[in-house]
């Protein structure tokens, strides 16, 4: 079976890890918020991954460059959303901490990604 470039990016199979450990912390939301906040924080979390894929795809540095932008700022919005998570009592301080630690290499390495693609 062919493997294809992005899945051997470091910062795909992290962000994939992520995904899902996205899932399974908002799986202990409160069920009310099925379609706000989980669906968000799900979405948000799905995107970094997506859009590492697909601007490995495009042909352009410039192009693949707007697509890891793209994942940069949906991993910041995700950072945010857990960070209110924290403020309405859903997720312990201590556990944001730890995403934190995983968002910091994350982050680091989509801007190194993204950087190499612009110079």
């Amino acid at each position: 079976m062919h493997t294809y470039s992005f899945e051997k990016l470091e910062v795909w199979q992290l962000a994939r890890k992520m995904v899902v450990s996205i899932y399974k912390l908002t799986a202990l939301f409160p069920p009310e918020e099925k379609f706000g906040m989980i669906s968000q924080m799900r979405r948000a979390s799905v995107s970094i991954c997506s859009n590492i894929a697909e601007g490995s795809g495009r042909k352009t540095a410039k192009d693949q460059a707007a697509f890891y932008n793209t994942s940069y700022s949906s991993l910041l919005e995700l950072l945010n959303q857990l960070i209110i998570a924290v403020d309405l009592g859903w997720l312990p301080a201590e556990q944001l901490i730890q995403i934190r630690r995983e968002i910091e290499i994350l982050s680091n390495k989509l801007n190194s990604l993204r950087n190499s693609r612009l110079q």
